[in-house]
């Protein structure tokens, strides 16, 4: 029982977190890779243009991964690496609280990374690749 609550609970973090991934997502789609780089641009970011379809597409493409379930470990280190750079680059100077400051910032990234290493069974990844772990691990201890 305790189980299936958690596995629950993991869905509803990974949702609730790549929605808020993917809304941050769609505003840099819709101000279009132009936009967003000048925006990197402005603020000193290197490599203004990759940096742009970066946060583009992981913010889009992979916020529906994450949701989904699909590829948890690795977009749960680039959602992280994406929210270093916007601790560092945007929201530091104005401290962890109050207008600007990077507390949201800070636990996206590390509910992104939790998340990304912890996704539970409700998930592609655990439907492609956890059965098989397990029915292997379950052949090797029988």
């Amino acid at each position: 029982m305790y189980d299936r609550v958690k596995d629950v609970a993991l869905l509803i973090g990974r949702v609730a977190v790549g929605v808020v991934f993917l809304a941050h997502g769609l505003q840099k789609w819709d101000t279009g890779l132009d936009g967003v780089t000048n925006m990197m641009s402005g603020i000193g970011v290197p490599l203004p243009t990759l940096s742009a379809l970066f946060l583009i597409v992981v913010e889009t493409v992979g916020a529906v991964a994450f949701i989904l379930g699909a590829a948890l470990p690795v977009l749960g280190v680039l959602f992280a690496v994406d929210m270093v750079g916007a601790i560092f680059w945007v929201h530091l100077d104005a401290g962890l609280t109050g207008q600007g400051g990077y507390e949201l910032v800070l636990v996206l990234g590390a509910a992104a990374l939790a998340l990304g290493f912890n996704g539970g069974r409700l998930s592609l990844d655990h439907l492609l690749v956890g059965r098989r772990r397990a029915r292997k691990a379950e052949l090797q201890t029988a």
